[in-house]
């Protein structure tokens, strides 16, 4: 396990591109007030994962026009030889929280917002957004239809398929399951950080957070059919927990593989700061067993 040295960043996302490592995420201040965040990316030059980040000088993208607090959760994903941020803010536009998109030429930016505005539901409150690519080149959003803005105010967790330059939804958003889902959620209702994986078997996984009586985790769905909108069968067992260090809880977790081909989870621990230790983020070791993932302490 590799505890980096970056302090109060929540939501943490690595890209690892020309021996680089970057970490994007969302930037706490001081009073950890949670309408003031911003997007913030920091990068270790060192040639070794547990080298020091260091925040790189300018921001990293420009403020989207209608953006004025929520900025949460940036994961850079590099598509087509470019580079693009899905991410989350408060729209004046829609008073709603939304997924939007943005893009540069490089890892560091500056990332422009190339979509018109937020393009989730304006009807919803929607966060943690990220890309997937199926096999057949069709790219889709995965991201949290949040339970503040559902009838049962448990969260759902919405796909629809993107255009191909990634600049708007092409499909109805549609639900493919809810946070009471797994057994381990105890009826919690809380979808987070989703990420998704495919294993070397070719089974469609993603992971996603929760509370469970460990506090926040991370848990595994499995798609049934193999398709991104398919049915999602949750397993019992959870990737990450307090009970898997001993120590923290932690979660809103996305996995990469270093520069020597070793797959790592990547998650801030804990979720919520205590006197002796902020928010953190935080590598673990991760392999495939039976067809699924597991963490290696």
């Amino acid at each position: 396990m590799i505890e980096t040295n970056i302090k109060k960043l929540r939501d943490p996302f690595v890209l690892v591109e020309n021996g680089i490592y970057y970490v994007y995420g969302t930037g706490v201040n001081a009073d950890n007030d949670w309408k003031n965040t911003t997007y913030a990316c920091y990068k270790n030059t060192s040639g070794r994962l547990d080298g020091e980040f260091i925040k790189t000088e300018n921001e990293v993208y420009v403020r989207p026009p209608l953006a004025d607090k929520n900025l949460w959760a940036p994961e850079v994903h590099k598509y087509k030889g470019d580079y693009y941020m899905f991410t989350t803010y408060h729209s004046t536009k829609t008073d709603r929280r939304g997924s939007t998109i943005l893009k540069s030429s490089s890892p560091e930016g500056p990332f422009v917002e190339i979509t018109d505005g937020t393009i989730t539901p304006t009807e919803w409150d929607c966060i943690d957004s990220t890309l997937y690519v199926d096999p057949d080149g069709q790219p889709w959003m995965i991201f949290v239809h949040e339970w503040t803005r559902t009838d049962d105010k448990i969260g759902r967790m919405a796909v629809a398929k993107l255009s191909h330059d990634l600049t708007r939804l092409i499909s109805e958003p549609s639900d493919i399951f809810r946070a009471d889902d797994p057994k381990w959620s105890g009826g919690r209702n809380v979808t987070d950080g989703c990420f998704m994986y495919t294993t070397e078997k070719g089974s469609l996984l993603m992971i996603w957070s929760n509370f469970c009586d460990d506090g926040y985790c991370v848990g595994i769905a499995r798609s049934e059919n193999g398709k991104v909108d398919g049915r999602w069968i949750h397993e019992e067992k959870l990737l990450f927990s307090r009970s898997t260090t001993g120590v923290y809880d932690g979660g809103h977790a996305m996995i990469f593989t270093d520069t020597d081909g070793t797959k790592y989870l990547c998650l801030h621990t804990p979720n919520t700061p205590t006197d002796e230790r902020e928010e953190t983020p935080t590598f673990i070791r991760i392999v495939e067993e039976n067809d699924t993932l597991v963490c290696k302490i």
